[in-house]
């Protein structure tokens, strides 16, 4: 029987590179390992069939950010549990971030900006630092975009209401630009959103809140992912 031996390891001797360098090209999604690509360089192999994607480089794998499209009827109160929705096979096909999908993508992801109770839509995940701190930190300063249908027959002056200052149990609500998208739906675009601002708002007015979908944070739309899939954040497209 063949002796397992290390997948960087073999390819060191396959193309007569540098350990390091095995490892880069590795990781970075370039290596397959029979038509499977592998990124992990103590992958144990023997006789399996090695091989180096033509167009390899060996810059370091950037950590990656999700675009999650959250089904409706999903609990995300427990945001680990819409984490679980995002897995290979769950990729949306027509992605067109042109990044190759790599095993270690899926690890260290952090939510970012809580989506209101009850919404589906967009949900970001990332492994990137300055991502999540930019999402997490900075909510006061992000703008939040949401479709919401309604039912039931607004308040005189109503809209006029909704465009104004809130207040809940005391507090101020951060104010929304809200405008109807047509005789059923009111898109709400809102900063720094309290949990249950939405529909407290609507119902203050004499609405009942449907259902709610995000479709943007800051200036990355959801687009037309399908529910329960994901995307990547493009490289150097920034929220």
């Amino acid at each position: 029987m063949t002796e397992s031996i290390r997948l960087d390891k073999h390819l060191v001797q396959l193309i007569q590179c540098s350990r390091g360098e095995a490892q880069k090209y590795i990781e970075g999604g370039w290596v397959s390992v029979d038509g499977e690509v592998i990124d992990l360089p103590q992958f144990k192999i023997q006789e399996q069939k090695v091989e180096l994607d033509a167009n390899a480089n060996l810059t370091s794998v950037l950590p990656r950010t999700m675009l999650l499209h959250l089904p409706a009827d999903f609990d995300a109160s427990d945001p680990s549990a819409a984490l679980k929705l995002i897995t290979p096979e769950s990729h949306w096909s027509e992605d067109k971030s042109n990044i190759h999908l790599l095993k270690r993508h899926f690890s260290r992801l952090q939510p970012t900006v809580p989506i209101e109770e009850g919404a589906a839509g967009l949900m970001v995940f990332s492994q990137d630092g300055k991502v999540v701190r930019k999402l997490v930190e900075d909510a006061k300063t992000n703008e939040q975009e949401y479709s919401v249908a309604v039912q039931g027959t607004i308040a005189e002056g109503g809209l006029e209401k909704l465009n104004n200052k809130f207040q809940r149990d005391g507090w101020e609500l951060p104010s929304a630009k809200v405008s109807w998208q047509n005789e059923m739906n009111l898109r709400f675009a809102l900063k720094n959103v309290y949990a249950g601002q939405i529909k407290f708002m609507c119902e203050s007015v004499g609405l009942t809140v449907v259902e709610m979908k995000r479709l943007r944070i800051g200036r990355v739309s959801m687009g037309k992912i399908n529910p329960g899939e994901w995307r990547y954040l493009p490289e150097g497209v920034w929220f």
